[in-house]
């Protein structure tokens, strides 16, 4: 068993306080990803975690163990770095066996190890050649392989795609993913791309100056962020955020947001009612504005707007238009068919379902 636990744990630099608090349980087999901008802790909180720096306040448990004053060697973990870290003048193969070897691990054991690693990770060919003759992609594989051939309990990775290209970035991360779930074994993985956070983790820890904003899935992070940091955060493009005041309309409740009032869906009015009169956030997201000749099946809770299209953005399965109406400007992600040009007013369905209203003081999330 190899569930980890950062328990009440602080890190300060001098005056600096990297990680303030911070509380995370991660179970057995799990992958997690610590997610956020840079700066926000996220790397400092793994680099406590393998050893490499030492922690101001609290505790940190790998499985039943109290590792917190422990050396990063009988911690019994791996790290695979950003910068891969390969020596040179070595072979692939060396490279890899090179930990087993100062764990004085019996040759015929190393040479098993390493080379079972290489065909898992279609290396097996590259295992004379030096690191300065492979591609980005293959040294970040035999980086992976390093790691893979001491089987820890757990696997530590600090933005490990982050120097390869687009397309090799979609490959490696699809790798990744696999290799956690033929190795069974606990994966934290660093990263500030939303996008590898959402496709890979179990669960995700959305980090913003030292203080852990939500931890939770995936899909749930993404329908009920806690706050407006981890909702504009999370998605792509951006949630869409206007200063608004709910109020009383003819029909309910509406969030007026200036140029533009909208109806609260009946069953969400309940949370809203302490909020009437009161000055709130409104936010949608952008595939919540659909151009009103193509609104998918499904929608009911709906309101409609007229904007102005700015800027158009197609992507072949989808066009972002950025529009505009009375002064507030937003995006939105509308169906490839549309007929939405720069300069023209474009009638938007809004689903209403789909809204996120937050306290304008604490930015958490009301609905």
């Amino acid at each position: 068993m190899a569930g980890i636990k950062f328990d009440h744990v602080w890190k300060r630099f001098g005056d600096f306080t990297a990680l303030k608090d911070l509380n995370i349980e991660i179970g057995d087999q799990e992958f997690l990803v610590l997610v956020g901008p840079s700066g926000c802790g996220k790397t400092t909180a793994l680099r406590c975690l393998a050893g490499l720096e030492e922690i101001t306040d609290g505790h940190i448990y790998i499985g039943d163990r109290d590792v917190t004053d422990m050396p990063p060697k009988d911690r019994d973990i791996a790290m695979v770095f950003q910068s891969y870290a390969l020596y040179p003048h070595m072979s692939v193969y060396d490279n890899m066996a090179f930990g087993l070897k100062l764990r004085k691990t019996p040759k015929d054991e190393i040479d098993r190890r390493v080379k079972e690693s290489a065909e898992m990770l279609a290396i097996g060919h590259l295992l004379d050649r030096k690191p300065k003759a492979l591609s980005g992609g293959q040294r970040q594989r035999v980086a992976l392989g390093r790691a893979i051939v001491r089987n820890p309990a757990v696997f530590l990775m600090d933005e490990p795609l982050s120097n390869l290209d687009a397309k090799l970035r979609v490959q490696t991360r699809a790798e990744i993913s696999k290799l956690h779930q033929r190795l069974k074994t606990t994966f934290i993985y660093v990263t500030h791309d939303q996008t590898e956070a959402m496709t890979m983790g179990t669960r995700i820890a959305v980090m913003k100056d030292g203080v852990l904003q939500q931890l939770d899935t995936p899909q749930n992070l993404y329908d009920n962020p806690s706050n407006m940091f981890v909702a504009g955060f999370i998605g792509s493009p951006s949630m869409n955020f206007f200063d608004a005041k709910v109020g009383r309309g003819d029909g309910g409740l509406i969030v007026d947001a200036g140029p533009f009032s909208l109806p609260v869906p009946a069953d969400k009015a309940p949370q809203l009612e302490p909020f009437i009169g009161k000055q709130v956030y409104f936010g949608i997201r952008p595939e919540n504005l659909h151009d009103a000749n193509y609104v998918p099946r499904g929608v009911e809770e709906v309101a409609t707007l007229t904007a102005q299209v700015t800027v158009r953005e197609p992507l072949g399965s989808e066009v972002y238009a950025f529009v505009e109406n009375g002064g507030k400007e937003m995006v939105s992600r509308l169906d490839p068919r549309t007929s939405a040009a720069i300069g023209n007013g474009i009638n938007l369905v809004v689903d209403m379902s789909k809204m996120h209203v937050f306290d304008r003081d604490s930015e958490k999330a009301i609905i």
